[in-house]
């Protein structure tokens, strides 16, 4: 992973949307053609929204649109395929895992002057469309369902803290990249595309060099692909940073079965 690639990556400046879009291009070695889909998404919940100037009527209509007419309602899924990680397929198949949804709808809403963030409410992340000072409409990115005030205080309870002074934060950049990567990583992983799922490894790494928990599952994984001492290495490293975690002890017991000097370097 080059320097100017990362740089562009963890830059705040750059809108959300186009960085998920330049991780896919990484990822999946092609660049998506994808503006033109966008472009229409947008222009058919702008002419639904633009004549409504109630904010709050104006961000259900947009969210009529989009869960009910453009098909974006959906159940909630323990495990996403790939392609609900790829913009274009995961538009195309309405299948849209839900970092990935949240991140979509937020740029559609933003475009149709709804003003919209990705805010962290326990133990997910959810859209918040803030209609004016004092109301605002919390939904779940995977079946358009709003909080009402109670479901919001008990999610909010789960918080430590003086409850009068609990906000609803926004998720930054670097966390929501995070989360994508590492579910996409888990994805790969489920389908066997094991070389996919090394470039989501490193990709993860660059952003948090030496992270463990990553150095772990590049051992992993370069197991799977056969390249036994980089396995090994990777290993050995995460058993020594988490001496405590209860698969260090496992490993401890692969790592003895390694054979150094029948590997095979890729």
């Amino acid at each position: 992973m080059n320097d100017l690639l990362l740089s562009e990556i963890k830059s705040e400046e750059n809108e959300l949307l186009q960085t998920f879009l330049l991780i896919e291009e990484f990822i999946f070695g092609k660049k998506t053609a994808i503006q033109s889909e966008l472009d229409d998404l947008v222009g058919y919940c702008q002419s639904e929204t633009d004549e409504i100037k109630d904010p709050i009527e104006r961000a259900e209509i947009l969210i009529n649109a989009l869960f009910i007419d453009q098909l974006f309602i959906d159940k909630q899924q323990q495990n996403w395929p790939v392609m609900s990680y790829q913009v274009s397929s995961a538009l195309t198949h309405k299948l849209v895992s839900p970092i990935l949804k949240s991140v979509l709808i937020a740029y559609v809403a933003n475009a149709c002057d709804c003003q919209t963030d990705i805010v962290f409410v326990p133990e997910k992340a959810m859209l918040r469309i803030i209609c004016d000072d004092s109301y605002a409409i919390i939904l779940d990115p995977v079946t358009g369902e709003s909080l009402n005030w109670h479901e919001l205080d008990t999610r909010m309870s789960e918080i430590s803290g003086d409850p009068f002074e609990i906000t609803l934060d926004i998720m930054k950049q670097e966390s929501l990249v995070l989360e994508h990567i590492t579910s996409l990583k888990a994805a790969f992983i489920r389908e066997q595309a094991y070389d996919n799922a090394l470039k989501c490894v490193d990709m993860l790494l660059a952003l948090n060099p030496n992270d463990p928990f990553e150095r772990r599952d590049r051992g992993f994984l370069l197991h799977q692909l056969d390249c036994f001492k980089v396995a090994y290495d990777d290993y050995q490293y995460f058993v020594e940073q988490c001496p405590k975690d209860p698969a260090a002890q496992l490993l401890k017991l692969q790592l003895d079965k390694i054979s150094i000097a029948d590997t095979i370097l890729h």
